[in-house]
């Protein structure tokens, strides 16, 4: 008996040791197969020098959801346990704001006013189609700074359960990202071009508002270069990064040689280039018509030794964005949205970080662009739908070919890039060639960089109604949201990013969803079968044991 009592003690101080013990390590484990739950390097870098509470507001609380959406919601708290895990700092809460009913439309009007707009979804559930509204969106506040988290990745055309496919598979880097903006102070320095007819302020405002959130932003006028270019090449070397946002007039060779050797010293670029002169406002006239014609920037040569040459021609896609028309006369004219082959949806199957899991991106009049074999790394971002036709110029363009039956076999040249990054280490433009100038400590070779080229200028520019900006991509005529901004966004973040955070977008997780017509249709054979099973089991568990029972004793 003493031997047994000095058993139990033993092992009740063994175990008040390691439970004390355990308190000092922490250790979780991800054994799901695309490790979903393992943060990134770059995820944990952001939260590893928060010393003080982020908190975070989850308004994606609610028991009527979809099962979709609840998997979100699931997916969502299961990763802000897993940032709150390792940086106690990170402090969340779930929000419903639509459960009382007393303040229901309160709550709706002041998210909306600060932009958290709300996404009403058909819910399928037992055969029947109802109607619910919920706030897929997130506030992340941190020293009296917040910003929006949105918590839904959209796509054009995509299911409910492939929209939250994406907005899972996005969620880590929406989230990263937040942190940090609100955490790490802006560091890198953006110049917009000016100085060769590029977009007015009102046109790119959208795109460089959002811009803001993350860097400095400065217009940069090439007119310098005329006057002094050794100063004004000095001072562009300050720029991370620059932006070329659609310019009309020709280059000189002046301001292309600086150009050329900033980006020899390193500089990261985007270009946004028009070798076409053709406005789609330009067609809302008595005729109807407009001509295209190619425009000279004197730049074929600056992107031919970069690897890419843009093409004065046009490209055309069955696949593509309609143009919204009034058809009619007087009061009996009506709005109508008709095939539009001038504005191609882009996409592409890639999976690079800048366009994984993106939406579609609307272009207007873009231009054909080949690939040229150097020492550069090429990767095609966007490109048309394989039902594409290329045009020349010049040429009439009337608005009376949405009237017409296209023909599909005329479109017939296949998927072509619109979008290509350049990677590596670029040659000058000018090695063994004469200069136009003499600039000091010119060089013929940059060290690594990288560029972005675009075949259409309008990729960038925003509608301006009563002139005020809307919102890049958006049409106010469809409602229809394009994955513009979005798309330049990441190529910028890419092009500055050194700390890897817009590498976790090509983080790939499967999710995985129950049928729920099959369920609807299904559910009264499962019901009597989860019924039915286990008293068949404990009846047939009965027989057997009586069985047994009596041929043992009437033995």
């Amino acid at each position: 008996m003493k031997r047994n009592s000095k058993h139990i003690i033993i092992l009740i101080v063994v175990l008040i040791a390691i439970n004390y013990l355990n308190s000092f390590v922490f250790k979780r484990f991800d054994l799901t197969h695309d490790k979903r739950y393992t943060l990134s390097e770059a995820s944990l870098d952001v939260i590893k020098d928060v010393n003080s509470p982020i908190v975070i507001d989850v308004f994606l609380e609610g028991n009527d959801f979809p099962s979709e959406f609840k998997r979100l919601q699931r997916e969502t708290k299961q990763l802000l346990e897993e940032f709150s895990a390792n940086n106690s700092n990170i402090i969340f809460h779930f929000i419903n704001p639509l459960e009382d009913e007393t303040t229901r439309e309160r709550n709706i009007q002041q998210l909306s006013q600060r932009g958290l707009t709300p996404m009403q979804l058909s819910v399928q559930e037992n055969g029947k189609s109802t109607k619910e509204v919920i706030f897929p969106w997130a506030l992340a506040s941190y020293n009296d700074e917040t910003v929006t988290i949105s918590l839904v990745k959209n796509k054009i055309g995509a299911s409910q359960q492939e929209l939250v496919t994406n907005s899972v598979q996005h969620l880590e880097y929406a989230f990263a990202d937040a942190f940090s903006k609100l955490t790490k102070p802006k560091r890198r320095k953006i110049a917009i071009l000016k100085g060769n007819g590029e977009l007015d302020d009102n046109y790119i405002f959208d795109f460089v508002k959002k811009l803001g959130e993350y860097y400095y932003i400065a217009p940069f006028t090439l007119d310098s270069v005329a006057v002094n270019a050794q100063k004004s090449l000095n001072e562009l070397k300050a720029f991370d990064l620059i932006i070329s946002a659609k310019p009309t007039e020709t280059f000189s060779e002046e301001e292309k040689l600086v150009l050329d050797q900033y980006t020899m010293n390193g500089g990261k670029s985007l270009w946004l280039i028009d070798e076409v002169a053709i406005e789609k406002d330009s067609l809302y006239n008595e005729s109807g018509k407009t001509y295209a014609v190619a425009r000279d920037l004197n730049l074929t040569d600056f992107f031919f030794k970069y690897g890419v040459r843009i093409n004065p021609l046009l490209i055309s896609s069955l696949y593509s964005a309609p143009i919204t028309l009034a058809i009619g006369e007087g009061s009996n004219s009506q709005f109508q949205h008709l095939q539009w082959p001038y504005s191609p949806l882009a996409s592409t199957n890639s999976t690079h970080p800048i366009v994984n899991n993106l939406n579609l991106v609307k272009f207007d009049f873009a231009n054909q662009m080949d690939t040229l074999k150097n020492n550069i790394k090429k990767t095609i971002l966007l490109e048309s739908a394989p039902l594409t036709k290329i045009e020349g110029t010049p040429r009439e363009i009337s608005l009376d070919i949405v009237t017409e039956q296209q023909d599909p076999t005329l479109f017939n040249k296949g998927n072509q890039p619109l979008a290509v990054l350049l990677e590596g280490k670029f040659t000058s433009v000018y090695k063994n060639r004469i200069k136009p100038i003499k600039l000091s400590d010119e060089k013929d070779e940059s060290i690594p960089t990288k560029m972005i080229v675009i075949s259409d200028g309008d990729v960038i520019k925003n509608d301006v109604v009563r002139n005020k900006p809307q919102e890049l991509g958006f049409d106010r005529w469809t409602g229809q949201t394009y994955g513009n901004k979005e798309f330049l966004l990441n190529a910028v973040n890419y092009l500055l990013d050194d700390d890897g955070l817009i590498n976790i977008r090509s983080k790939e997780i499967a999710v995985a969803f129950l049928d729920q017509q099959k369920i609807a249709s299904q559910k009264t054979s499962w019901q009597l079968f989860n019924i039915l099973l286990p008293l068949g089991l404990l009846a047939i568990f009965g027989f057997l044991f009586n069985y047994l029972r009596k041929k043992k004793y009437t033995s």
